[in-house]
């Protein structure tokens, strides 16, 4: 069995790929719900209905799609220039790290500038941490794909040291989190009765702004121009290593921005866990809405429901909470496997049958 590229790929198996994907994925979950022991329809109900059916379910869904769609525009920048970051979560953490030390060290101090040096912060932090990568990339030419994945650990373990040492509550009874943010470092609540915060109007906003960027402005000329086309773009006199800091420090940025948002909003303080895997999952997010700014709006929904429905399936089924990353992974596998079944025929037989076939020919 061997792969041959098509002549051409098919636009409408290209769009509807990600749909495939979708419905191989939910037959698989069916198929193991049924393999430990679950009623596969109540848990496919659950996983993709239950969530739906209330106004704090919507809710909900707005609150973990927010971190998912910044996080996916960043990462999709970088691939149009064929920069790879892997790290958002490592750069989701520092910037909740930045914003959040800032909010504790400004205290009890009140104004209208709190909130903003907050953000400030933890877009720095999280543009930081993508720009260690890009110096290492463009001065000692160490792969991006490494230094994201492994900064992303070094900065979960940072983020446990802070709340267990320096920045430890010292009234908390020895839990390891931070003081409780006052209310001058926390975004507003948008919808009165529920958590989600203005967080989801800047994630909703630089959705137009990336399509804006990447489509409408030289910037994103030349950072298509460097993925599509290296030897042009250096013969145009368009750098590559400036391709890579621009994205790894936007990339940053907005993981960071999104990390900062969600210590500022729903969780109010620094923890060891302040992620359940965004930065991750925002890798499939990007890929599944097709590095669209709108398909990652659309796809950051969907991933957003697949964290409700697996929380759902842990209260209800009793299943642990690790399922939606393994739904998660089964997406992602089977989207991978339609790209390739767009792009490549499965030819049967060896090499030499093909050769035969062809002098035949």
């Amino acid at each position: 069995m061997r792969l041959e590229r098509r002549a051409s790929a098919s636009r409408v198996m290209a769009v509807l790929a990600p749909v495939l994907a979708l419905v191989c994925a939910a037959a698989g979950a069916a198929v193991l719900f049924a393999l430990l022991g679950r009623d596969p329809v109540s848990c496919l109900h659950t996983l993709f209905v239950a969530p739906l059916e209330d106004a704090n379910g919507w809710s909900e869904l707005a609150l973990k799609a927010t971190p998912l769609l910044l996080c996916a525009l960043g990462i999709a920048v970088g691939v149009q220039a064929n920069v790879w970051n892997i790290g958002a979560e490592g750069q989701f953490t520092m910037g909740a790290i930045a914003g959040g030390a800032v909010a504790l060290w400004l205290g009890p101090t009140e104004g209208w500038f709190v909130l903003p040096l907050v953000l400030m912060a933890g877009v720095l932090g999280g543009a930081a941490w993508g720009g260690v990568a890009a110096f290492l990339r463009t001065r000692f030419n160490a792969h991006e794909i490494l230094v994201t994945l492994m900064l992303s650990y070094i900065a979960v373990q940072v983020l446990g040291w802070l709340v267990r040492g320096p920045m430890q509550d010292p009234e908390g009874f020895n839990f390891p989190q931070t003081r409780q943010f006052e209310a001058a470092a926390m975004l507003p609540v948008l919808l009165e009765g529920s958590r989600v915060t203005v967080a989801a109007v800047f994630a909703l906003v630089a959705v137009p702004l990336a399509a804006l960027l990447l489509g409408r402005t030289m910037a994103g000329y030349r950072i298509r121009v460097v993925g599509l086309a290296p030897g042009a773009a250096r013969y145009a006199g368009f750098s590559e290593n400036g391709a890579v800091w621009v994205c790894l420090l936007l990339s940053g940025g907005l993981a960071g921005l999104a990390g900062v948002c969600e210590v500022a909003g729903p969780i109010g303080q620094l923890t060891p866990s302040i992620s359940p895997g965004y930065g991750f999952a925002a890798i499939i997010v990007a890929f599944l809405g097709r590095l669209s700014p709108v398909g990652m709006l659309f796809a950051a929904v969907l991933m957003a429901l697949l964290y409700l429905g697996a929380e759902g399936l842990q209260i209800t089924q009793q299943l642990p909470l690790a399922a939606a990353g393994v739904i998660q992974g089964m997406l992602l596998l089977f989207l991978l496997g339609a790209d390739v079944l767009t792009l490549y025929r499965v030819r049967f037989g060896g090499v030499r049958a093909h050769a035969k076939a062809s002098s035949h020919g």
